[in-house]
């Protein structure tokens, strides 16, 4: 596991984010919030996904009520996505919000925001700043540079420390991946309040796939971060995976099934290719870290299958199955899957 940047910890209902809490996943429902079905139908399965933590967006105040009947369907905290009624936020906390996302900049009158503030503190629930290339003044921040969208969070955190209030999550995004890891290197120098990684707007599943891993992993690998979302064009749930899958590689999240597969070749004397999307299919929500290599041929298959917990060296006549680093036993490689699946549920 990374070192990390020591931040201070906030509670988000039944969770922490920052200080020596686990790293988080989050994500937004494709949904309109007032429709209650679809948007628990959602959270349900990004549940099962393994999300942490979901938000929910807030245009009107009947998105607002309709989040506590939300809550009598679903496990996860819920955050309230507020951006200029505040009238908006004071429902939503009475609705049962755990956190509230509010730039109270954008709310103009002062004592509005206190009544803002003097809710979150009676109930205990924190608020992000966010902060990012569509939401920072362009009357003052002509170009959301790493600089300004610092300077952009801390106009909006000095308004709530003014006001007492440091139960605060950050986020600076941006959806140009340097400029997105330039502005949280920044203030992670500059405060200790927890971060929430993410590139904004990153486009469709593939897109976003690479940009999220290179700037969510980048920050991650130096210890930054204590929340992520992943912002994709799709489905929520792909979001949840995708986010996962990151904070696998740094070791955040322990438990799953680790595939090591060889890309096939001309070597190969078996389709890799479908027996590994296969078994990742079955496995994907298989809470044990355990390391399967499935290799195709005699080159690198040994070595590979002899370092993972359980690997298979695939032949043309036949398959080599390894486990704990020793050759175990031969099979045909029609019951290469079955076999695979069969030693997992001994670990």
């Amino acid at each position: 596991m990374t070192f990390r940047r020591k931040s201070r910890k906030v509670r988000v209902g039944s969770i922490y984010i920052g200080g020596d809490a686990p790293i988080t996943v989050q994500t937004m429902p494709t949904s309109k919030t007032t429709n209650i079905k679809e948007t628990v139908d959602i959270i349900k399965r990004c549940e099962e996904a393994g999300v942490d933590i979901v938000r929910l967006g807030m245009p009107d105040i009947e998105s607002a009520r309709a989040i506590k009947e939300i809550k009598r369907h679903v496990n996860v905290p819920i955050v309230a996505d507020i951006h200029f009624d505040y009238k908006i936020a004071l429902e939503a906390i009475k609705s049962g919000a755990d956190k509230i996302r509010l730039n109270p900049g954008n709310i103009k009158e002062k004592w509005k925001v206190e009544e803002v503030v003097r809710a979150c503190k009676d109930n205990g629930i924190p608020i992000r700043i966010g902060v990012n290339a569509g939401s920072i003044d362009r009357s003052k921040y002509p170009s959301p540079t790493p600089e300004t969208l610092v300077d952009s969070a801390f106009g909006h955190v000095k308004i709530l420390e003014d006001l007492g209030f440091f139960d605060i999550v950050i986020s600076v995004k941006h959806n140009d991946v340097i400029t997105m890891i330039e502005a949280y290197r920044m203030i992670a120098k500059m405060c200790d309040y927890p971060l929430h990684l993410g590139v904004t707007e990153a486009g469709t599943e593939f897109k976003s796939t690479i940009k999220s891993a290179i700037g969510i992993g980048t920050l991650l690998a130096e210890g930054i971060g204590d929340t992520i979302r992943v912002s994709l064009t799709g489905d929520s749930v792909k979001e949840v995976e995708i986010g996962i899958a990151i904070l696998q590689q740094f070791g955040y999240k322990p438990t799953y099934v680790d595939i090591v597969s060889c890309p096939m070749c001309a070597r190969a004397d078996v389709n890799i290719i479908e027996l590994t999307n296969k078994f990742e299919q079955l496995t994907k929500n298989m809470k044990k870290k355990v390391k399967v290599a499935i290799m195709g041929c005699v080159v690198n298959g040994p070595g590979e299958s002899m370092d993972a917990d359980i690997g298979v060296s695939c032949g043309k006549s036949g398959s080599v199955v390894y486990k704990g680093g020793k050759l175990y036993k031969r099979i045909n490689n029609d019951e290469i899957i079955d076999t695979l699946i069969e030693e997992l549920e001994k670990v």
